[in-house]
């Protein structure tokens, strides 16, 4: 197999020395050291000088004792790694140019490495040090991903080992009494009588010690603040541990390349760092995969324009008022801290009167937030913080939370913030757990990452009160007030949205820009003599139907049918007996004119009125497998029945169609069995909390069936 050619890139280390001094620390490793004892030897095959003595070449051949398995040596027949190194130094332009490669096996395998040292571009006392590496994996003898991994390896220790020899040379230098070396100049040209000043900065003595050079990192912003913009926009060692993390070489060379890819070839706005780097971590630091995943997020960002969210989106007074959640200081971590009071929360009041959408935005605007405040926290605590904790307290969660529509929208909900907020949340604490709880659980973790989930702590009832509960995560002098403690906590009591703020399924339909291409419910209109029916195919028994129906305009009832046998789909003849269009036209018939009630098909549900106006939810565990048919039917008042004879208003009113025309919105959904684990149990235990929720309540025993209505 055609392995690919693996490279690696190294973030820019600043030395605060000149570098004359680095140079003089650096020959010191030669011929070998007892620092690395892998570096058995070198000798120098060749030495070249240019006339004025400003560029000197050295090639020598180094000795190498990989550290590999001994059943690997055997096989490859040799004990020691040959490799040739070219050095060039220019005195004049004050670098050093380091070329590597293997001069054993190089049939099959190809390893070449560049290191350069060079003057920092802002500060000439200061010296920058840079190491890119290449692996070409031909063959080796059947061991190729072994030995790929070695080296790999030897390349992560050959960066860290530069770095602590280069330091234990130049601390050797200092303790003989060299500090400072001048810089080089060329020689005098006997005519010339003059002799050349010294350039003004070499006078300076170099900084003893690091701690001389403000790196003491007691001042916050002082001198040993790196900056974020190194050297021609490169990414610094030191950046990278106070802004990023401890990361592993390898890591680095990803985030660097990964970055490098994004300045060259994305149009717009590019993330910051620490954004790249989550999206590397939620990918284990696979770059094309990382690559792929980002893209994504980017184009969705563009699309959408979430860079400028926060700026433009103004926050609905309904969201301000009924959205029970904020921003509340920090955990003990130093992570911003978010508090939901979800079981305060009218989900179904929030989606039905905000849309799906107004939802989204306000949840992504939470998330954009949290990425500012990460790093606002970052730059307060001194070190990297990249992800917040969200509490959530489910005190008050009840069967209005499990309405499915809500869930559905939580579910979409999380999927969009997993697509593009990954690796952002450190913990979740969850707490005062109630019953219910593991129905929601189990319809929502499916969808959330397993590293996600390894976050998740939840507590019932009072559990997360004293030692191992929330102290633990949260310092005392901030637990909320409405979890006992003496902090006040300015998140909105929530409540019941007022039905009056309501949209109809066109409004939300219709909206603007929308993030979401499907709206979670669909409109209906039922007409006399044209109902509204909807099959659904059911193949394995005991499975769940839910709806959920608002009744707009009208009255209608409602009926739940079940055949063993599929419906004919109906003929194309929609004309009337007068040629005109019927009124039904659009709602194709499913049950068949000829079938006959209780022979062809069964009712499944007993008939349910709605009026005008009211909310319906219910569900249907299925008892056979086969066709089931939802059917709405135009509910015409009893009023008209009582004389025989037509009446002027009849009369009148069949001429106007639309008062024989119901309106509503509806969605339904189908669980599989396996998908309730159980869970029907503790929705039929939870009638209690249906009823409190709702005016009626109507429940057919037979079918283990519950619909309830809400005005």
């Amino acid at each position: 197999s055609a392995a690919m050619v693996q490279e690696y890139q190294s973030p820019v280390r600043v030395y605060k020395h000149p570098f004359e001094l680095i140079m003089a620390a650096y020959v010191r490793r030669f011929p070998r050291s007892h620092l690395i004892p892998v570096f058995v030897d070198s000798e120098v095959l060749k030495e070249t000088q240019s006339q004025d003595g400003a560029t000197l070449v050295t090639e020598r051949r180094c000795v190498i004792d990989i550290e590999a398995p001994r059943l690997l040596k055997r096989i490859a027949g040799v004990d020691y790694l040959y490799f040739l190194q070219k050095n060039t130094l220019n005195r004049r332009e004050r670098t050093l140019r380091i070329e590597v490669h293997n001069e054993t096996f190089s049939n099959r395998v190809v390893v070449r490495e560049c290191c350069n040292y060079t003057v920092h571009p802002e500060n000439e006392d200061w010296t920058c040090f840079e190491q890119t590496a290449s692996l070409d994996m031909k063959s080796f003898f059947g061991f190729e991903s072994t030995a790929e991994k070695l080296a790999m390896k030897q390349y992560a220790s050959s960066i860290k080992k530069g770095k602590e020899m280069i330091e234990y040379y130049l601390k050797e230098l200092e303790e003989e009494g060299v500090t400072y070396i001048p810089r080089w100049t060329p020689p005098v040209d006997p005519g010339a009588a003059r002799l050349q000043p010294p350039p003004c900065s070499a006078a300076r003595a170099a900084p003893l010690s690091a701690a001389e050079a403000g790196q003491d990192g007691k001042e916050a912003a002082g001198p040993s603040e790196p900056a974020a913009g190194s050297p021609d926009d490169k990414l610094d060692a030191d950046y990278i541990r106070r802004y990023l993390g401890d990361l592993t070489p390898l890591q680095e060379s990803c985030l660097i390349r990964l970055r490098q890819w994004l300045q060259e070839t994305h149009k717009g706005k590019i993330p910051k760092d620490q954004h790249v780097l989550r999206f590397l971590r939620a990918r284990d630091f696979n770059l094309d995969k990382a690559r792929e995943f980002l893209c994504q997020s980017l184009t969705w960002r563009k699309q959408h324009q979430v860079d400028f969210l926060l700026d433009t989106w103004q926050r609905p007074q309904l969201l301000q008022d009924h959205y029970t959640g904020g921003w509340h200081h920090h955990d003990r971590d130093g992570r911003p801290l978010y508090i939901l009071r979800l079981g305060q929360m009218d989900t179904k009041g929030l989606v039905r009167a905000s849309g799906e959408e107004g939802l989204l935005r306000q949840v992504l605007s939470i998330n954009e937030e949290g990425l500012r405040q990460c790093e606002e926290n970052t730059r307060v605590f001194g070190r990297p913080i990249s992800c917040w904790t969200c509490l959530v307290d489910l005190e008050g969660l009840n069967m209005r939370h499990l309405w499915r529509p809500g869930v559905k929208a939580l579910l979409r909900i999380i999927e969009v913030v997993e697509a593009n907020y990954p690796e952002t949340l450190g913990r979740l604490l969850i707490l005062r757990a109630p019953r219910v709880f593991p129905v929601l659980w189990t319809l929502v973790s499916p969808l959330i990452d397993e590293n996600t989930r390894k976050k998740f702590l939840v507590y019932a009832g009072n559990d997360y009160q004293g030692p191992g509960g929330l102290v633990d995560y949260i310092d005392k002098e901030i637990i909320p007030d409405f979890l006992g403690g003496d902090c006040m906590c300015d998140i909105p009591e929530g409540g019941l949205v007022p039905k009056s703020l309501y949209r109809t399924a066109e409004e939300l339909e219709s909206e603007e820009n929308r993030l979401l291409t499907d709206s979670i419910y669909k409109s209906a209109s039922i007409f006399k003599g044209a109902p509204y029916e909807m099959l659904i195919e059911i193949n394995e028994a005991s499975s769940v139907i839910t709806w959920d129906f608002d009744v707009s305009k009208g009255d209608v009832i409602f009926h739940l049918y079940h055949s063993r046998r599929a419906p004919q789909p109906p003929k194309k003849d929609t004309l009337g007996a007068h040629g005109l269009a019927s009124p039904g036209a659009a709602n194709a018939q499913v049950i068949d004119r000829n079938w006959v009630l209780g022979q062809d098909y069964s009712m499944v549900e007993k008939a349910l009125t709605c009026r005008e106006g009211e909310s319906v939810q219910g569900s249907h565990v299925t008892r056979w497998p086969g066709f089931y048919i939802l059917q709405w039917r135009f509910h015409s008042s009893p009023a008209c029945s009582a004389s025989s004879l037509p009446g002027v208003d009849d009369v009148l009113a069949s001429l106007q169609v639309s008062s024989h025309k119901c309106k509503m919105m509806y969605y339904t959904e189908v669980l599989a069995s396996h998908d309730f684990r159980g869970s029907m149990t503790s929705l039929g235990s939870s009638h209690s909390g249906f009823s409190q929720l709702s005016a009626a309540t109507t429940s057919s025993s037979q079918s283990h069936a519950s619909s309830t209505v809400s005005r």
